[in-house]
């Protein structure tokens, strides 16, 4: 949750201080999709909050994207100065932070399931007899 909350904030503070155009340096999709996180990541929360058992495959979902615009965006960078990815700030914190997600997801989501949260397609035992 922490994580996303971050994201959250971080992509308010470019919105605020560099408006529509905060992430011109990205194509138009990717932009679209950097300016949605406002949104998705703190839906992601508090989802995993309410222990909702859709919520770690919304963050999973969300990072996924997330990594692959980061990604897509500075690869030619990382290819012409890869001690770049190394910086504590950027590329390196939010693959860490992705890859978390990534592994985790499935497991926190059979977890929330497990404990009486029924999710999506779940049957009653009317329903399967």
């Amino acid at each position: 949750m922490v994580g996303f909350l971050e994201g959250t904030g971080a992509h308010a503070y470019f919105l605020v201080t560099g408006g529509l155009h905060a992430y011109d340096y990205a194509p138009v999709p990717v932009q679209l999709l950097l300016h949605m996180l406002l949104l998705l990541d703190p839906l992601a929360a508090l989802m995993i909050l309410r222990a909702s058992p859709r919520g770690p495959l919304l963050a999973a979902v969300v990072m996924l994207a997330d990594l692959v615009s980061n990604w897509n965006v500075a690869w030619s960078s990382v290819m012409t100065h890869p001690t770049a990815l190394l910086r504590p700030v950027g590329l390196l914190p939010i693959t860490l932070f992705g890859l978390f997600v990534l592994l985790t997801a499935l497991p926190l989501r059979r977890a929330l399931v497990s404990d009486g949260n029924v999710g999506a397609g779940a049957t009653s035992p009317a329903e399967a007899g």
